[in-house]
């Protein structure tokens, strides 16, 4: 065994002394200079894509990743080779421009989204004229731009070569021989990087609904091939896979009773009673409680908040629908598709959800939102959640008097809300209804709408005489999170104004008002960290070596994105603070206790059963309980208590969380609580069979 190690290294000694002498290197370089810069351009803006993205050092230029990247590119390359000169160049310049964009476009949809982009999103463009000012101000950033400088170098490489006629005219046997070679090497790479892979890198690549962990360990490339045919299997599922997601789903559901089986001290307590649900846009918890020289951010929303019962660790579990993944969540239980979204591509769907339960109780059902119908395709996804009508843009009176931001004012939407609920309760015995907010949404730019807010700090100083005297240091103002907050402060006035109306009209005597807030508002972290430590005597943040500086991690950026959940009813019924670790899909189970309604297929929990056992797993496969929070894409976590935990811990909830988020698309993409899907999937198969 040792000679064979000798001989071996001897071989390879000898092998690098013949590449030195013979510049087998320099020599392939002159010989294919644009492929290797080919190689170069595409491998780096890959390698910045992951810089600028996933907030770990440790990963930047990690092996796996750009293994795999220069895995795909030698590949895709090597094709170059059947072309014949210029073409041959050609070919390499629009693969060149390809790669860039995919690194230009994912660095600014993680901005946004803190996810990568997907081929299954593409329809959703038709929105981005709705929400232009939002995607210029809040997503496109300086180091979108950053891919296209290697592109150009590429370019003028290109040009170059071209104008003087460097190209090299390869006959055919020279070219396939450049092709096998080369296409050779590229597979060899791939090779090493499929060894390198565990199987819980393979299991996670296929499955997909972890973006950030797959382009962390698979690079970009392979991340978006990989996403073309994810997003091409839900257009056939209805021909592979039927069979096994039943059988999947009928385990998963096998011990859950047909009626519920408990009961608590909030059951049927609200049964009877009207609802009015308020999807606040946006509205997070660092904007509750919070002051600015002794005024408050939101008096309104704190009232209730004292007077209702409020979930203090309630959050959100969007993917790249926000605040429609929130709508998807609230109302069935279920979590976001892995690949698109359900409002968009599972709109036709079979859903148990909670205006239909509500129906089948005697309730009238709405929706109200002052936005188009089609936006997010809310028209005919809200008749299949079981809204009777949903009251759009159409039905309201909107001017450019009246418009903040994206559309009508909250105050004005609510204010001619309020006419119709009066209707309404006139009309129909019981009601349930849904009005969602728009004021609040980003880029919080209309500051001059929103009134007289100022987000700066008084403070007294000492002059060098020994008098003192207040200043007011600029703190907030002019920032992103500054804007938010007087966005906030707008939108909290106008819920004032709606409970007084309602109030004046009679209407919230019997009626119960649930709160909750979509998603975070997506805030640049540097603003929090200003919020944290700034220092109105120098107007800047301070130093870490400030005895008086909190560090704020992202860890505490993941943990803040907590959203109000308020439950409220005139009378006080329900009253208190639910300390409990609670999700969007823990909402339903919970208000269905209260109102008397079940539904066994819920992924979430009453959290008043499960209490402090309960887990809120998030569609990116993150997770947190009252012992931690995980983050999947690291492998790290967060202790939240000062306490040993075993792995088993770790491993358990996991393995609770991949089974979850894999059951729940499977009942969407399969359409698995339709009674006729079996039937439709068997005679999809007939056709197919007879077109074959």
């Amino acid at each position: 065994m040792k000679k064979k190690i000798i001989k071996l290294k001897d071989k390879f000694l000898k092998t690098l002394k013949r590449i030195k002498e013979e510049k087998i290197i320099s020599s392939y370089f002159k010989k294919n200079r644009l492929f290797v810069i080919y190689l170069i351009v595409c491998v780096l803006n890959s390698t910045l894509l992951r810089v600028f993205t996933i907030p770990t050092m440790e990963n930047y230029l990690s092996f796996k990743p750009i293994v795999a990247d220069f895995a795909v590119v030698i590949i895709i390359g090597s094709f170059s080779y059947l072309f014949k000169g210029k073409k041959r160049y050609i070919y390499l310049l629009v693969w060149t421009v390809i790669f860039t964009a995919i690194c230009t476009i994912n660095s600014a949809y993680y901005t946004f989204y803190t996810s990568f982009a997907s081929v299954s999103m593409v329809s959703l463009t038709q929105y981005i004229g709705e929400v232009g000012d939002a995607v210029v101000e809040n997503v496109l950033q300086l180091k979108d731009l950053l891919y296209i400088i290697p592109l150009f170098f590429f370019i003028y490489y290109y040009h170059r070569l071209v104008k003087k006629d460097k190209y090299k005219i390869y006959s055919k046997t020279t070219r396939i021989k450049k092709f096998k070679n080369t296409i050779i090497t590229g597979a060899v790479v791939l090779i090493v990087f499929i060894i390198s892979l565990s199987g819980l890198e393979v299991s996670r690549f296929v499955k997909q609904w972890n973006r950030e962990y797959i382009v962390m360990r698979f690079g970009i490339y392979m991340y978006q091939g990989n996403d073309i045919i994810a997003s091409i299997r839900p257009k056939i599922s209805a021909m592979f896979g039927y069979d096994d997601a039943k059988k999947e789903f009928n385990e998963y559901y096998k011990d859950k009773t047909d009626e519920q089986d408990y009961t608590n001290e909030y059951t049927n307590i609200l049964e009877g009673r009207n609802v009015i649900v308020i999807h606040a846009e946006s509205m997070q918890d660092i904007a509750l409680n919070r002051t600015f020289n002794g005024e408050e951010v939101t008096p309104n929303l704190n009232r209730l908040i004292e007077e209702g019962l409020f979930f203090t660790n309630f959050y959100s579990q969007v993917s790249v629908g926000t605040s429609s993944d929130t709508e998807l969540t609230f109302n069935t239980s279920l979590m976001p598709t892995q690949n698109g979204t359900a409002f968009v591509s599972y709109f036709d769907r079979t859903y148990i959800a909670t205006p239909s339960l509500m129906k089948e109780k005697g309730y009238y059902t709405f929706s109200m939102h002052a936005n188009n119908a089609d936006f997010w395709n809310r028209r005919a996804m809200h008749e299949s959640l079981g809204y009777d009508k949903f009251y759009s843009k159409e039905t309201y009176d909107v001017d450019k008097e009246n418009i903040i931001g994206l559309g009508l004012s909250d105050k004005e939407f609510f204010s001619q809300s309020v006419e119709k609920i009066k209707k309404i309760s006139k009309e129909h015995e019981k009601y349930y209804g849904l009005l969602i907010t728009l004021t609040n949404h980003t880029p919080f730019s209309d500051t001059d709408k929103y009134g007289e807010f100022a987000v700066t700090m008084k403070t007294t100083t000492t002059n060098e005489d020994g008098t003192t005297e207040e200043i007011e240091a600029p703190y907030l103002e002019g920032t992103k999170l500054g804007n938010y907050f007087k966005s906030v402060h707008y939108a909290d006035a106008a819920l004032g104004e709606f409970f007084q109306s309602m109030d004046e009209a009679g209407l919230l005597d019997n009626t119960v008002v649930i709160l909750y807030g979509d998603h975070d508002a997506r805030l640049p972290r540097s603003d929090y960290n200003l919020m944290n430590n700034y220092d109105p005597l120098t107007d800047s943040v301070k130093s870490k070596d400030d005895e008086t500086y909190e560090e704020y991690d992202s860890f505490d950026y993941e943990l803040d994105r907590k959203v109000p959940l308020i439950i409220w009813t005139k009378d006080g019924k329900v009253k208190g603070k639910v300390d409990y670790m609670m999700g969007m899909y823990d909402v339903m189970p919970t208000i269905g206790n209260m109102l008397g309604f079940y539904n066994k297929y819920a992924l979430g929990h009453d959290i008043f059963e499960t209490k402090e056992n309960n887990i809120v797993v998030f569609p990116n496969g993150n997770w947190i309980t009252n012992k931690m929070y995980y983050n999947s894409q690291k492998g790290k976590y967060k202790l939240l208590k000062d306490e040993i935990i075993d792995e088993d811990y770790i491993s358990n909830n996991n393995l609770y969380s991949e089974k979850l988020l894999d059951i729940s698309n499977k009942v969407i993409v399969f359409d698995l609580f339709n009674p006729n899907s079996e039937e439709k999937v068997s005679t999809v198969n007939k056709v197919e069979t007879k077109g074959n």
